[in-house]
Parts: structure tokens; C-alpha cells; sequence
């Protein structure tokens, strides 16, 4: 038994603070329809793909950023997107900044399916960052100050022949993000990032690190849970600063199959067979054999680190 299914990552060029909500979902209709023209069944784009990466700003009057929030979804400005996949059935992933109708704020994704229908929400739950200005700080990433934390954990759902999941950036950094997605048989993990291509607390660490790191946290991710993983940015140079690139796809051995090769808007394309998960789910990372829970108690039961006592 196969269940092929045709994968696009779908990469972002940089967003400037002016270009309004209309052209940049102009752009990301372009690249859905790219993807259907090329037999996609499902689209991933990036995190914040309707703005640009607008943490990197401070305001000291919050209700002056919920002008790159969004209140519903779909919207006015979404529409065209969400009627251009039910036409071309084609399902996708959409990361953007959401304003509850009690006023509050999160850094959103969602799986929408081939007929248009909102599947499932996820919400970003390890938000880096600070939550005040900090002057000693080239620039700004104030995710802390315009974000909550996510309230919905991390679930899968099952659609289009598969059990799909997602996260957000910075979760890609954290292995429970994935084992707690894992330990509900996840076979794709979807996710966005917006990532910086200088450290603003360490202006000396090069690029290739930066990206390195990136590579691997997906990669690990894969196949420690034997998923595939796909991980796409908004990349390039953004009103000023630079976001790396790099969107890929992740195969549940933690191979690249498919990656980006520029910094623009681009379509990376790749047929996966989700039964090839089967093999590590079933052999080294068979869960119910093999995990031992009565000696993971500190995972959940503190945050900081502990050290011996000298």
C-alpha cells in the first residue's frame, strides 16, 4: 500500500512593512496555483505570510500593532486565496498573527483542506524573544510583548489520507514539540519560520551556523518521530533585515529531499508516500516498546535547569 501525496513548500520573499494584505496574498495565490499546476495536493506556507515579520518593531502603544493582526480568517483580504484552492483542490497551511474576539493576540496556523474547510488551529506556543525593549539589542524580536503563548498544545489531525500536525518557528527547537506529536502518530509536521540571519545577543555567529541549526532541528525532528517534516520561510532581505531561506522538506530518515535554492518566492516540490513512516514508527521508534515514562519525570514537572550542588 502507497499513500503518495504531492507536497509544496512554498517560500516567501520578503514582505515589506508597506505592501499591503492584498498584493502579498496576490503573491501567495500565484504560488498555490504554481503548486496545483505542478499535481499538489497540499501547499505549506510560512509563519506570518500575510505581514511583514513586524515583531522586529516596537510600539509603545499595543493597539497600534493590531493593524497586522488578523480578527477572522478567512477575511476580505484571505478570500481570494481560500476560493482559489477549493477551485484548484488543493489544501494548505497558512501561518498569521490572530486577534481573539476577546483581544487577544497569538501567532497562528492552520491546515485547510481540499474543499476550503478550516481542519484544525494551531497556536505558537515557545515564543522567543523579550517582551520590552531592549536598547542593547541591534534590533528588536518582540514576540513576548505581542504574543501570548499558545493555549492549544500541539494536535494532529487526520485529513487528506494522513495525520498532519503543526508548529511555529521557534518550536522547531524543541524536541517535545515533536515527541508530543509523535506519541499521536503524526506523519507530517508543517511549520513556518521567520528567522533572522544575524543573532541580535550575538552579531558574530555566522549565517552558516544559523541555518545549520535550522537544518537540524528539522532533521532531528524527523526522524526521532519518523515524520516527514516540512519547514518553510519567508526569506530575504525585509525592510532592512535579513531572514535566511532554505525551506525544505524532511523525510522521515531526516533527509533533505527537497530544499529552496533562492530567497525569493519559490515553489520546492516533492511526492512523499506516508507509509514511509511505517518502518520507524514500528522498529526504533516503536513508543509503546520502548519508551521508558517512569524516568522522564522532569520534563514535565520543572523548566529551569537543576545542576548538582557543588
Amino acid at each position: 500500500m502507497s499513500r503518495l501525496l504531492r507536497i509544496a513548500a512554498a517560500q516567501s520573499g520578503p514582505i515589506q512593512k508597506a505592501e499591503p494584505r492584498q498584493a502579498v496574498v496576490a503573491r501567495l495565490c500565484t504560488m498555490l496555483g504554481k503548486a496545483a499546476d505542478e499535481g499538489a495536493d497540499l501547499v505549506v506556507f510560512t509563519e506570518l505570510a500575510l505581514t511583514t515579520f513586524f515583531p522586529r518593531y516596537y510600539e509603545e502603544d499595543r493597539d497600534e500593532m493590531d493593524l497586522w493582526f488578523e480578527r477572522d480568517m478567512p477575511n476580505a483580504a484571505t478570500e481570494p486565496l481560500f476560493r482559489l484552492a477549493r477551485e484548484r483542490s488543493v489544501g494548505f497551511y497558512l501561518g498569521y498573527g490572530e486577534l481573539t474576539p476577546d483581544g487577544q493576540h497569538f501567532n497562528t496556523s492552520i491546515i485547510v483542506d481540499k474543499s476550503g474547510t478550516l481542519v484544525g488551529k494551531y497556536r505558537k506556543v515557545h515564543l522567543p524573544g523579550h517582551d520590552e525593549f531592549d536598547p542593547e539589542r541591534e534590533f528588536q524580536h518582540l514576540e513576548k510583548c505581542y504574543f501570548l503563548p499558545g493555549d492549544l498544545g500541539f494536535p494532529v489531525w487526520r485529513t487528506m489520507g494522513g495525520v498532519m500536525g503543526m508548529c511555529i518557528c521557534n518550536d522547531r527547537r524543541w524536541p517535545e514539540t515533536f515527541r508530543v506529536m509523535g506519541l499521536q502518530g503524526v506523519e507530517l509536521v508543517m511549520l513556518g519560520y521567520n528567522t533572522p540571519s544575524v543573532n541580535s545577543q550575538k552579531p558574530d555567529e555566522a549565517i552558516e551556523k544559523r541555518t545549520f541549526h535550522n537544518r537540524l532541528a528539522l532533521q532531528a525532528g524527523a526522524y526521532q518521530n519518523a515524520t516527514f517534516v516540512v519547514g518553510v520561510a519567508k526569506a530575504g532581505d525585509e525592510d532592512g533585515f535579513h531572514l535566511f531561506g532554505e525551506s525544505c522538506i524532511v523525510n522521515p530518515d531526516g533527509e533533505i529531499i527537497a530544499m529552496a535554492e533562492t530567497e525569493a518566492d519559490e515553489v520546492v516540490m516533492a511526492e512523499i508516500d506516508l507509509d514511509d513512516c511505517n518502518f520507524g514508527k514500528s522498529t526504533m521508534f516503536d513508543f509503546a516498546r520502548h519508551r521508558r515514562i517512569e524516568h522522564y519525570g522532569r520534563i514535565t514537572s520543572q523548566t529551569g535547569a537543576e545542576p548538582p550542588a557543588e
